[in-house]
C-alpha cells in the first residue's frame, strides 16, 4: 500500500493530486522552486523540498535532484502530474531504480509514444517527407512536444523554413529536444480525444470522448464530455483505435489518446503517456476519481471488467491570466482576491494574495459545471465565471463567458478555428459595463464634500479618467447640498465599498474594490489616470516596449542598426511563462536602435528596439 507521495510538479496538478491523497489518507510532498517558495501547493502539502533555482531546467525538469528529494523526505511513491517531467521514460525508470512506486505507465509505453513520428508509425502512418504546394497548409509539430509548443501552422511554401527554425528553437528550450516533422493541416476539424485507464491485468476502459477544440496558439481553452454531435459509429472507431494504441504498448494508468475529426473521420495526432489538464471533465461525468484510479492501479489493483455508465454533461474553462486582445500576452502581479461560486468545481493553485510570476504557464484555474443536458452545464459555467470574483491582473474571464454564450458553441458548431474567426469580438467587446467607472469615481469621492468638495456656488463637476480594456474614459459628477449626483442616473448610495445607483427606474448595485491604481467594479477591471500625464513617461514614436516580463531568446538573424525592416517583420522573440512572444517592426523604416540581446531579462515596458519609420 502506497503512504507516502511525492508530486513532481507545482501549481494546480500539484494541489489536485494532493486533494486524493489526503482524501485516501495518504501523506503528501511537495517540490518547490525558488520561485514558488510561498505557492500554494507548497503550504498545502505536508511536507515540502526545495529545489534551487527559479528555472525550470534547474528546478521541476532536473530528474535527479527530485528522486533525491523523494527519497530524502521518506516518500514512497512519485506522481509526474502532467508537464515537465511527465512523459519522461528517463525520469520514470530513475523513479524505479530508486525502490520507488511510479505512479504512471512503464517507461516503455512512455518511450514508445514519447515522440510524435514513432507513435504515428505504431499506428501505421507517417509525417510527410518533402513539402509541395499541393501539401498545403501544413502544421510543424515538435517530436517531443505538449502543450502547444513548438508547432506553427504553414500556409506558404516559402514561410516553411522560418517555422521549422522557429518551431526547432522552441521545442530544443521546452523540451530538451529540437527535433520537429510535419504533418498536413487540417482545416475547421474538431480536436476530440479518449481517455483510456488500463491496469497490469489486461483490462482496458475508453471513458467516452472529449471536445477540446476551442484553442488559442495550440493550447486548449474550454473542452466537454462527451463531445457533441458523434455518430455512434464515429465514437466507437474512436474507443477502438484508443484501446488499440493502449494495447500497441502494453499501456498501464491514465492516457489520452487524442484525434482531430473531420466530418465523420478521424486522424490520429497523438497519445499523451500522463494525465491531462480537462480530466476532470471525465470524473464528473463518470463519477469517478482518475488520480485515484492511478494509485489504484500503481497498487496493483484491478479494475473492473465495464466502466462505470456516463451521466450527464460537463464543460471546463480554463482561467489564465492573459490579455486575449493583445496577442494572448500572460499577465503578472498579486491575485489580491480569488472566489467563484460553489456551483462549480474549481482546481486551482493559487489563492487571495498569492503573485502570479514569469516562470510558468499563466494558467490560474479550471472551473467545472456537471449538469443533466449540456445546456444546463454550458449555462451554469458561464454564470459562475461572470460571479467569479477576480482581483488582480487581466485574465481571460470575459472572453470565456462570451465563448460559451457565442451561438456557434451552444449549438455545438465549433472547431478548432474557433478563436481565428471570432477572437476580435469576443476580445475587443468595449470596457464592460459602463456605469462601472462612475460607481469607481463615486466611492473614490465617498466622503470629500466635508473636506472642500461642496461649494456654496455652481461649479464645473468633478472629472476622473480610466483605462479599462485599453480605452481611456472620463466620468463627471458634482458634490452638492444634497450629496452627490451625476448625469442620467439617480445616486441611490455611495460609499467606499458600495454604490447604488437607479438608472431609468432600475436599481443596481456596484461593489467596488481598489488596490492603489487598480479598481474592480463587480466584474469589471479599471486602472486609475493622473489627472495629468507624466511628461518622462513619453517615448520616441516607433518604439518597441516588452509587452510583459521575460527573456529574449533570439534576435531576427542578421538585424543590426541601420538595417531596413519592414512592417510586420519578426524583429525578435521573448519568452514568457513558457511561451514565446513575437515583437515585430511597427512599420516600415529603418532600425534605429537595438536593446535587446539574446538571455537579457527584461520588465514588462523596457524599451527593446526603435524603428524609424520611412518618411
Amino acid at each position: 500500500m502506497i503512504t507516502s507521495v511525492l508530486v513532481a510538479n507545482r501549481g494546480e496538478i500539484a494541489c489536485r493530486v494532493f486533494r486524493t491523497c489526503r482524501e485516501s489518507g495518504i501523506r503528501t510532498v511537495a517540490v518547490y522552486s525558488d520561485a514558488d517558495a510561498n505557492a500554494l501547493h507548497a503550504r498545502v502539502a505536508d511536507t515540502a523540498v526545495r529545489l534551487p533555482g527559479a528555472a525550470p531546467a534547474d528546478t521541476y525538469l532536473d530528474a535527479g535532484l527530485i528522486v533525491k528529494a523523494a527519497v530524502a523526505s521518506g516518500a514512497d511513491a512519485v506522481h509526474p502530474g502532467y508537464g515537465f517531467l511527465s512523459e519522461n521514460a528517463d525520469f520514470a525508470r530513475a523513479v524505479l531504480d530508486a525502490g520507488l512506486v511510479w505512479i504512471g505507465p512503464p517507461p516503455e509505453a512512455i518511450e514508445a509514444m514519447a515522440s510524435k513520428t514513432r507513435a504515428k508509425e505504431l499506428m501505421g502512418l507517417a509525417p510527410l517527407g518533402e513539402v509541395t504546394e499541393a501539401d498545403l497548409p501544413v502544421l510543424v509539430k515538435a517530436a517531443a512536444g505538449g502543450g502547444g509548443r513548438g508547432m506553427r501552422i504553414v500556409r506558404r511554401l516559402e514561410d516553411l523554413s522560418a517555422a521549422l527554425e522557429s518551431a526547432r528553437s522552441e521545442a530544443a528550450s521546452a523540451f530538451g529536444d529540437g527535433e520537429v516533422f510535419v504533418e498536413p493541416y487540417v482545416e475547421n476539424g474538431r480536436h476530440v480525444e479518449v481517455q483510456i485507464l488500463a491496469d497490469t491485468h489486461g483490462t482496458v476502459w475508453a471513458l467516452g470522448t472529449r471536445d477540446c477544440s476551442l484553442q488559442r496558439r495550440h493550447q486548449k481553452v474550454i473542452e466537454e464530455s462527451p463531445a457533441p454531435g458523434l455518430s455512434e459509429q464515429l465514437t466507437h472507431e474512436l474507443h477502438t483505435l484508443a484501446v488499440r494504441a493502449a494495447r500497441a504498448v502494453e499501456y498501464v494508468g491514465a492516457g489520452t489518446v487524442e484525434f482531430l475529426v473531420a466530418g465523420d473521420k478521424a486522424h490520429f495526432l497523438e497519445m499523451n503517456t500522463r494525465l491531462q489538464v480537462e480530466h476532470p471533465v471525465t470524473e464528473a461525468v463518470f463519477g469517478i476519481d482518475l488520480v485515484a484510479e492511478q494509485i489504484r492501479v500503481a497498487e496493483g489493483h484491478a479494475l473492473a471488467d465495464d466502466p462505470p455508465r456516463a451521466r450527464g454533461h460537463a464543460v471546463e474553462a480554463r482561467l489564465y491570466a492573459e490579455d486575449p486582445a493583445r496577442d494572448w500576452a500572460p499577465q503578472t502581479g498579486t491575485l489580491h482576491r480569488f472566489a467563484v461560486p460553489e456551483s462549480v468545481r474549481l482546481d486551482t493553485g493559487f489563492t487571495d494574495g498569492d503573485d502570479i510570476g514569469v516562470h510558468y504557464d499563466p494558467m490560474l484555474a479550471k472551473l467545472v459545471a456537471h449538469a443533466p443536458t449540456r445546456a444546463e452545464a454550458v449555462r451554469k459555467l458561464a454564470g459562475a465565471l461572470e460571479r467569479a470574483t477576480l482581483h488582480g491582473p487581466v485574465t481571460n474571464r470575459d472572453l470565456l463567458v462570451r465563448s460559451l454564450r457565442h451561438e456557434e458553441f451552444t449549438t455545438a458548431r465549433m472547431d478548432t478555428g474557433f478563436y481565428d474567426r471570432h477572437l476580435t469580438d469576443l476580445a475587443c467587446c468595449g470596457t464592460g459595463d459602463p456605469y462601472a467607472p462612475l460607481a469607481a469615481a463615486l466611492a473614490d469621492a465617498h466622503g470629500r464634500s466635508r473636506f472642500g468638495g461642496w461649494r456654496n456656488v455652481p461649479s464645473r463637476p468633478q472629472t476622473k479618467r480610466y483605462e479599462a480594456a485599453g480605452e481611456e474614459i472620463e466620468v463627471h459628477y458634482r458634490h452638492t447640498r444634497a450629496g452627490l449626483e451625476a448625469d442620467g442616473v439617480r445616486v441611490v448610495h455611495a460609499d467606499a465599498a458600495l454604490v447604488v445607483l437607479e438608472v431609468d427606474g432600475v436599481r443596481r448595485n456596484f461593489e467596488v474594490t481598489r488596490y492603489g491604481d487598480e479598481i474592480h467594479v463587480n466584474a469589471a477591471r479599471l486602472t486609475a489616470l493622473p489627472r495629468f500625464p507624466d511628461p518622462t513617461a513619453q517615448h520616441a514614436p516607433g518604439s518597441l516596449l516588452a509587452p510583459m516580463p521575460g527573456t529574449v531568446v533570439r534576435v531576427a538573424e542578421g538585424l543590426a542598426v541601420g538595417a531596413t525592416v519592414e512592417a510586420g517583420q519578426p524583429l525578435l522573440w521573448l519568452e514568457a511563462m513558457k511561451m514565446e512572444h513575437k515583437i515585430t517592426a511597427p512599420s516600415t523604416g529603418t532600425l534605429a536602435a537595438l536593446h535587446a540581446a539574446p538571455g537579457q531579462q527584461v520588465t514588462v515596458g523596457a524599451l527593446l528596439a526603435v524603428v524609424q519609420p520611412t518618411s
